[in-house]
């Protein structure tokens, strides 16, 4: 099978990482018999300095032209004090928005092997994690009206959804759990918000096509800290643009490292999704060899699976990570409170050795 991938190394470590996750895309190919052709395109502050602009149409037209989207990370101080139409972050809501990818999946798991690096008590973890985060990714408060008066003192941001937008997320959700535990809670605000409440009136209405779902509700703040009290209660959560922005990156703490978890931006299935790394691009370890590549050949995987429905090949990649970790190798990020035995083993590598480890485990 032969398809096309956009890359997006974008900024900082995006590079380094990127490289990695095309090294393992390469060896899945000749083991299976694929052939994978790659473009790269600039988006992010490496567009801002060479078009003066995150998301030239030239990079989004390239990537509504391939198969799938693999992207690595945007932004850097560098580029804090660009106008805000302008900001490196723009491309990923570019991207969003213009590739028509409105549910982002990011799987919330703590690996038995990195127990150390969890912050959480073991008799609150037990002997692990696995949390599905669905978000909502292309409506709410940042897609919304927004605006300052005129004299600069009063600034407003809109939060709006509509029922087609929540009936899509939710179906993502509920079939999800289907597949999983066969429980979702929908993370709301509904004693504040209206958006909140239609949410939940869509939410009990779908229920009856998955009676088998246990379907729970929790106020955002309830979400967070339940989150931490006791994560092993969640199966699926489906929520809003803005709450899963932010319970998402709780949840990647929980499970012990940002650099371990992976994403899938998905739509109708008509056009590529969006795969990437949850976390940001670290300029500070860029190009030195350092950053954990580990989130985007997971998210590999889920190209892999999502896109191009080689759920072996996916699951070869998900494999070969878990038995890197079996052995004991680990980035920095990853090391926890065991880094100075690591290191005296020889078991602490950076990201090309990593990325090495993974393919020989393939």
């Amino acid at each position: 099978m032969e398809k096309k991938i956009a890359l997006i190394p974008g900024d900082g470590i995006g590079p380094d990482i990127i490289k990695q996750g095309v090294r393992v895309l390469d060896a899945v190919a000749k083991k299976c018999g694929h052939v994978f052709n790659y473009e790269t395109v600039l988006a992010g502050g490496c567009a801002i300095d060479k078009f003066d602009n995150p998301l030239p149409k030239e990079s989004l037209d390239t990537c509504l032209a391939a198969d799938s989207v693999l992207l690595g990370a945007v932004g850097g101080p560098k580029w804090d004090d660009v106008p805000s139409n302008k900001r490196p972050e723009k491309a990923l809501l570019g991207l969003r928005a213009g590739m028509k990818v409105f549910a982002n999946l990011r799987p919330a798991v703590m690996f038995k092997q990195l127990s150390a690096a969890c912050p959480l008590k073991d008799e609150i973890v037990g002997e692990g994690l696995d949390i599905l985060i669905v978000r909502e990714l292309t409506g709410g408060i940042y897609f919304g009206d927004r605006g300052r008066n005129a004299d600069n003192t009063e600034a407003f941001d809109t939060e709006r959804y509509n029922v087609s937008e929540i009936e899509r997320i939710l179906k993502i959700g509920f079939e999800s759990a289907m597949k999983r535990q066969k429980k979702m809670c929908v993370v709301d605000k509904a004693n504040i918000l209206e958006s909140s409440r239609l949410w939940r009136e869509v939410a009990n209405k779908m229920h009856k096509d998955y009676p088998e779902v246990v379907l729970d509700f929790l106020y955002v703040d309830n979400a967070a800290m339940q989150l931490v009290r006791n994560p092993r209660q969640f199966d699926v959560i489906a929520t809003s643009n803005m709450f899963g922005d932010i319970l998402s990156d709780e949840a990647s703490q929980v499970t012990g490292s940002i650099g371990m978890l992976a994403s899938a931006s998905l739509g109708d299935g008509t056009g590529p999704g969006l795969y990437e790394p949850i976390h940001g691009s670290a300029p500070d370890i860029a190009g030195k060899n350092l950053a954990n590549p580990l989130a985007t050949i997971l998210s590999c995987a889920m190209m892999l699976r999502f896109d191009f429905k080689m759920e072996k090949e996916a699951l070869m990649i998900e494999k070969a990570v878990d038995t890197v970790l079996d052995e004991g190798w680990r980035t920095g990020d990853i090391a926890g409170s065991d880094i100075d035995a690591i290191k005296a083993a020889g078991k602490l590598v950076g990201t090309d050795k990593m990325g090495d480890l993974v393919i020989n485990a393939l």
